[in-house]
């Protein structure tokens, strides 16, 4: 009973995460001057509109090991209409979703942590809250590694964009070339998290951080 609560759990934080995240892209890219993602009606916290097929069924096979991961349907964001240039426009929009999971992850902890000084919480509410406030760190942190068409590659990018300097132009035109070739070295990672034993690359690229948010917000 207990693993069927945490894996529904687990699947209403990644639900709500994935599709915070990508309306928050399509609201951050509307406000800077972008109304693609508007006009496709993903400013929206629907989360069929967000739901990308490959993404979900990782979330779902993802689910099956205990740790769920997963992504949504990329928001399409014209960067030529974005305030402040394209690079930093991008890197906005990009870090919006990061930003949102966060919150999201603070709010529900709101209860959890009222419960320290008292206030009665349920066992079935207090795993609803840990397994929603993991899933958004887990997004958080997943999202902004460095690695197209991840969120952390345009943030990257729009970081050294905002440097002077011989040396960043170069760095950010070789990320460029790298970039083709992102979604298979991200796909490689993945397998390679599953298939192989122990934590993988991903895991201990992503379990420090995870721990410290946790503690942060949860305390525990």
């Amino acid at each position: 009973m207990d693993t069927i609560l945490n894996t529904v759990a687990l699947l209403v934080g990644l639900l709500i995460g994935i599709t915070v995240h990508e309306c928050a892209h399509a609201w951050t890219a509307n406000k800077l001057g972008d109304p693609t993602a508007r006009y496709l009606g993903r400013i929206s916290l629907n989360p069929i509109v967000h739901l990308d097929p490959v993404g979900t069924l990782l979330m779902l096979f993802s689910l099956l090991s205990g740790f769920g991961i997963g992504w949504g349907k990329p928001t399409p964001v014209n960067p030529v209409y974005l305030k402040y240039g394209p690079r930093t426009g991008m890197a906005l929009v990009a870090v919006a979703g990061p930003i949102s999971n966060i919150t999201v992850a603070v709010l529900f902890a709101i209860p959890w942590r009222l419960a320290d000084l008292g206030l009665p919480l349920p066992g079935e509410l207090a795993t609803l809250i840990f397994f929603v406030v993991s899933a958004n760190i887990s997004l958080c942190i997943f999202n902004l590694l460095p690695i197209p068409p991840l969120d952390g590659f345009s943030v990257l990018v729009g970081i050294l964009s905002q440097i002077r300097g011989r040396w960043s132009y170069q760095v950010i035109q070789w990320l460029r070339v790298v970039e083709a070739q992102g979604p298979l070295v991200l796909i490689a990672i993945l397998a390679m998290s599953y298939v192989l034993p122990g934590p993988g690359i991903l895991g201990r690229l992503m379990l420090p951080p995870y721990l410290m948010l946790r503690r942060l917000i949860l305390g525990i």
